[in-house]
C-alpha cells in the first residue's frame, strides 16, 4: 500500500514544529514578555546610576584628606597614630623570675602580649584544655587560700598556663572565687572555669611547696607534664603541717611573752602573758572543733590574757612584785591581731584588686572587733571590781636595747612557727623581725621620730628583705615578711584604746585606736614599698638586665 505523499504528510524541515506556540507561517512573531527577558541578579534597577569608581586604597599612616605625614604645610600627626616602624616589641628575660615576668605580661593590654613559648611538651593534638585549666584553678586556689595577694595569685595562674601553650588566658581573682577564661582563636567560643575557695588557713611550707612546683612548670630544663603536676599537687595537699599542735600552742605563748617584753615587761609579766596566751589559743581550738566561727573564737582568745592582767592587777596590793598588768594583756593582743590579713588587704588595693581588698580589710575589721569585744567584757569587769587599769603604767617602760631586741627576734621566731614556715626560713625571718625592731627604736626611742614614720621605714625594710630573699631563692615573699612585722603590730595602741573605752573615756579611747590603725596601715604600706624598691632595683644573680615591668594605668581618679 503506497504512503500518502500529501503536504500534510510531509515533516517539517525546522525546528518551529516541536513548539505548539509557534505561529503559522505568515503570522508576525508577538512581543516577548518580560519574564522572558533573563538578566543577572546584580543588574542595577531601571533609574539607578552606577557606583562611582573606588578611590585608590591609601596608607593607614596618612592623614585626614590624604595628605601624608610631615607633607604639605607641615603638618605633624598626632601622637595617637600608630608610628610608622610599629609597636616596639617587648622582650622579656628568661633568667628574671617568672613572678616578674607574669606581672609585666599580666600589665599589658591583651593584643600587645607575645606569643607564648611552650616550655612543657605535649602530643600532636597539643594541651588538653580543660585539664590545663582545673590544674591551674586548684594551684591558684592553693596560693589564695595561704593568703598570697591577688596579683601574685593571677601571676602565677598566667605562668602555669602559659607554660602548657595556652593563649589568651586571662585569670581573675577575688576573695573567695578564682575564674580562667581561654579563647582558643578569635572565632572560637571563649572556655571559662572557676572555683570557690571554701576554707582558708596558713600554712607557709605548703605555699613554697606550690611555689615550688609552679618554677619547675616554667622552667625549661624541667619535663613536668599534666599528670605529674597533678601527683605533686595532690601530695602538697595531703602534706601535714611541719609542727604539732602542742608546739604551736607554746609558739602563741612565746610570742605573748617577747611582746610582754617589748613594752616593759619583766619575768613575772612574760610568764602571766605566755600563759593567758596558751589558755585562750586552747579555747579557740575547743571552739573550732565545734564548729564555732572565727569570729567567736577571736573572742574567747582575747579572753584569758585580759583576764590575767586584770588578777594581776587586782593582786598587786597583796603581793610584793614590780610588774605592769597592762604589759600582760598588751602581749596577749600581739598574738591575735591579723596582720598577714592586714597586710595582703592593703597590698591588694595598691596594686589595683579593690574589691579583694575590700573583702580582706573587712575580715579584718571582723577579726578586730571580735578582739575589741573579748577584752572589753574583761576590762569592763575588772573595772566594776576596782582594778588599776592605768595606761601610765607601761608608758613610762625605759629603753633596754638587748633586752627588746632578743624580745623582737624571738617573737618573730614564734610568730614563723605559729604561721608553720619551712624550717629553713625560720632563722633567716627572726633575724629580720630583730632588725626591724631595732631599725624603729632607733628612730622613735633615740631619734624622737613618730612611730607612724618610724614604723613605716622599718616596714618598708622588711618588705625590701623580704622580696631579696624571695628572688634569690624564687619562692613566695610572705614567708620572709609576715613574721618579720610581728614587733611592729600595735598592739599597745589598741590596748590603750579599748582601756579608754572601759573606763568610759571615749575620747581616749579613740585617738589610741585611731593610731593603732595608723600604725597597721603605715605596715601594710611600707611592707608593699619596700618590696616594689626590690623588685624595680634588685635582680637576681645571673640574670642580668631586668624585663620591663609597667605599671598600672593613671587614670586620674576617673
Amino acid at each position: 500500500m503506497a504512503e500518502s505523499d500529501g503536504p500534510e504528510d510531509r515533516k517539517p524541515q525546522t525546528d518551529e514544529a516541536h513548539s505548539a506556540f509557534t505561529p503559522p507561517s505568515g503570522v508576525g512573531q508577538p512581543p516577548l514578555p518580560e519574564d522572558d527577558h533573563p538578566s543577572s541578579e546584580f543588574a542595577l534597577p531601571e533609574g539607578l546610576s552606577p557606583e562611582q569608581p573606588a578611590e585608590p586604597e591609601g596608607s593607614a599612616f596618612d592623614l585626614p584628606g590624604g595628605t601624608p605625614p610631615g607633607a604639605g604645610g607641615g603638618r605633624v600627626p598626632p601622637p595617637a597614630y600608630t608610628p610608622a616602624r610599629g609597636v616596639p616589641m617587648v622582650r622579656l628575660n628568661k633568667e628574671a623570675p617568672w613572678q616578674d615576668r607574669m606581672r609585666t605580661l599580666l600589665r599589658m593590654p591583651s593584643g600587645e602580649r607575645p606569643v607564648p613559648e611552650r616550655v612543657q611538651r605535649h602530643d600532636d593534638q597539643g594541651p588538653a584544655v580543660p585539664r590545663v585549666l582545673d590544674l591551674t584553678l586548684r594551684i591558684g586556689e592553693l596560693l589564695l587560700a595561704g593568703g598570697e595577694g591577688a596579683e601574685d595569685v593571677e601571676a602565677a595562674m598566667f605562668a602555669v598556663s602559659r607554660a602548657y601553650g595556652l593563649d589568651r588566658c586571662e585569670p581573675t581573682v577575688t576573695f573567695t572565687l578564682l575564674s580562667i577564661s581561654h579563647q582558643p582563636s578569635l572565632v572560637d567560643d571563649p572556655v571559662t572555669a572557676s572555683r570557690t575557695v571554701r576554707r582558708r588557713g596558713t600554712d607557709y611550707t605548703r605555699l613554697s611547696a606550690v611555689y615550688t612546683l609552679i618554677d619547675d612548670i616554667t622552667t625549661e630544663d624541667t619535663d613536668v607534664t599534666l599528670e605529674e603536676a597533678y601527683r605533686r599537687l595532690a601530695e602538697i595537699r595531703r602534706n601535714r603541717h611541719p609542727y604539732p599542735g602542742w608546739a604551736l600552742t607554746v609558739s602563741s605563748g612565746l610570742l605573748a611573752g617577747a611582746a610582754s617584753v617589748l613594752v616593759g615587761g619583766g619575768v613575772v609579766v612574760f610568764a602571766a602573758a605566755a600563759l593567758g596566751a596558751m589558755l585562750g589559743d586552747r579555747l579557740a581550738w575547743l571552739c573550732a572543733g565545734r564548729g564555732l566561727p572565727e569570729f567567736y573564737q577571736f573572742v574567747v582568745a582575747a579572753m584569758p590574757p585580759a583576764a590575767m592582767g586584770v588578777a594581776l592587777t587586782l593582786l598587786g596590793p597583796h603581793v610584793s612584785w614590780e610588774g605592769r598588768p597592762s604589759a600582760v594583756i598588751t602581749g596577749g593582743l600581739f598574738a591575735l591581731l591579723p596582720g598577714r590579713a592586714l597586710v595582703a588587704g592593703v597590698q591588694d588595693g595598691l596594686t589595683g584588686y579593690y574589691i579583694t581588698a575590700a573583702a580582706r580589710l573587712l575580715e579584718v575589721m571582723y577579726f578586730f572587733i571580735a578582739i575589741v569585744v573579748g577584752v572589753l567584757l574583761v576590762l569592763y569587769l575588772g573595772v566594776q571590781l576596782h582594778a588599776q587599769l592605768t595606761p601610765e603604767a607601761s608608758l613610762h617602760s625605759g629603753v633596754r636595747p638587748v633586752a627588746q631586741t632578743l624580745a623582737a627576734v624571738t617573737l618573730s621566731f614564734a610568730f614563723a612557727i605559729l604561721l608553720q614556715q619551712d624550717r629553713s626560713t625560720v632563722l633567716m625571718v627572726s633575724l629580720n623581725g630583730g632588725v626591724a625592731w631595732i631599725v624603729y627604736a632607733a628612730m622613735h626611742d633615740v631619734g624622737g621620730i613618730s612611730p607612724v614614720a618610724s614604723t613605716a621605714v622599718a616596714a618598708g625594710l622588711v618588705g625590701l628583705f623580704g622580696q631579696l630573699f624571695s628572688r634569690y631563692q624564687f619562692a613566695s615573699a610572705l614567708p620572709y615578711i609576715t613574721a618579720a612585722i610581728g614587733p611592729l603590730l600595735p598592739g599597745s595602741a589598741t590596748y590603750f584604746g579599748l582601756l579608754g573605752f572601759a573606763q568610759n573615756d571615749p575620747a581616749r579611747g579613740l585617738a589610741s585606736l585611731s593610731q593603732a590603725v595608723a600604725l597597721a596601715l603605715a605596715i601594710a604600706v611600707g611592707v608593699n614599698l619596700g618590696g616594689e624598691i626590690a623588685r624595680l632595683f634588685l635582680t637576681v644573680p645571673g640574670a642580668g638586665q631586668a624585663s620591663s615591668r609597667r605599671a598600672a594605668k593613671r587614670t586620674r581618679g576617673f
